[in-house]
C-alpha cells in the first residue's frame, strides 16, 4: 500500500492527515466549546454520526480498511457494536471486500429479540480473531461489553479500530487516571487498537494550516487541553 520511495511510517502519516482534513471539512470535527462524558471542557468534538450521507459514509470506510490493510492486523471477521458500530460495520466489510479482504461481520441489538430467529447478534456466527469497530473510545465500556459478548460466543476480541484516539486520560469513579481508554484496551484486555488518526495529528493539521489565524487558535487550545489532559505518548497511545 505504500507509495514510491515513502516508508509505511509515511503512508500513515499521510492517510491521517488526509483524514483529519475530511473531518474537518465534512463539520465531523468541529472546534469550539464541547463537554465531553467526563465533564471536561473540550475544545474539539468529534461526532461521528455526521458522516450521514452515502458519499461521506463511503469515504470513512475506506479509510478504515486502508489503515486496517497498513496496520498489518490479522483478523477473521468484523463486529459493530449497537448503534454507531452497526453502519461502520457493514461498510468497513464492503471496502475491505473492494480491496480484496473479504470477510464475514455481525453485530448486536441493544435489546434481545424474542421472534424470530430471536437472540441478540446478527450476521455471520462470531467466530475466529475478530476486530471491533467504532468511532471513538472514551471510557472503554463500549470495547468491554463487546469482548464479553465475543467471548460468551466463544470467539476472540482481537483488535479494535477506531476513527479517533484522543490520546487523553481516562476517568475511574469520577478521577482522572494516567492511562487512556486505548491504552487500557491495548495494556489491560490485550487486544491491538488500530487507529486511522490521533490527537498528534489533529494538532499537526492545525500547526500545518499556513497563516489560517483561527486554526492557529485551535490549535493553541487543543495543545493546552492535551498538555492538561493527555497521556505519556508510546506505541499505540
Amino acid at each position: 500500500m505504500g507509495g514510491p520511495g515513502k516508508t509505511q511510517e509515511e503512508d500513515a502519516a499521510g492517510l491521517a492527515q488526509e483524514f483529519v482534513r475530511f473531518a474537518v471539512e465534512s463539520g465531523v470535527l468541529r472546534f469550539g466549546e464541547f463537554k465531553t462524558k467526563a465533564g471536561r471542557m473540550s475544545p474539539y468534538f468529534f461526532n461521528a454520526g455526521l458522516f450521514d450521507d452515502g458519499a461521506k459514509l463511503g469515504r470513512l470506510a475506506q479509510f478504515y480498511a486502508r489503515a486496517l490493510v497498513a496496520s498489518g492486523i490479522q483478523f477473521d471477521m468484523v463486529f459493530g457494536p449497537a448503534y454507531k458500530g452497526i453502519p461502520l460495520a457493514a461498510t468497513v466489510a464492503v471496502e475491505l471486500a473492494r480491496l480484496g479482504r473479504n470477510v464475514p461481520f455481525a453485530y448486536n441489538r441493544k435489546e434481545a429479540k424474542d421472534h424470530g430467529e430471536g437472540g441478540q447478534l446478527v450476521g455471520a456466527p462470531l467466530a475466529g480473531r475478530v476486530l471491533i469497530i467504532d468511532d471513538v473510545m472514551s471510557a472503554g465500556t463500549a470495547a468491554r461489553e463487546s469482548i464479553a459478548l465475543i467471548r460468551a460466543a466463544g470467539a476472540t476480541p482481537h483488535a479494535m479500530a477506531i476513527a479517533l484516539d484522543r490520546q487523553e486520560k481516562a476517568t475511574e469513579a469520577g478521577r482522572d487516571v494516567e492511562h487512556s481508554a486505548v491504552q487500557y484496551v491495548r495494556d489491560v484486555l490485550g487486544l491491538q487498537v488500530c487507529a486511522i488518526a490521533t490527537l498528534a495529528d489533529l494538532l499537526l493539521y492545525l500547526s500545518a494550516s499556513g497563516g489560517d489565524a483561527q486554526m492557529h487558535q485551535h490549535r493553541d487550545r487543543v495543545l493546552a487541553y492535551r498538555q492538561r489532559y493527555g497521556v505519556n505518548d508510546g506505541p499505540g497511545a
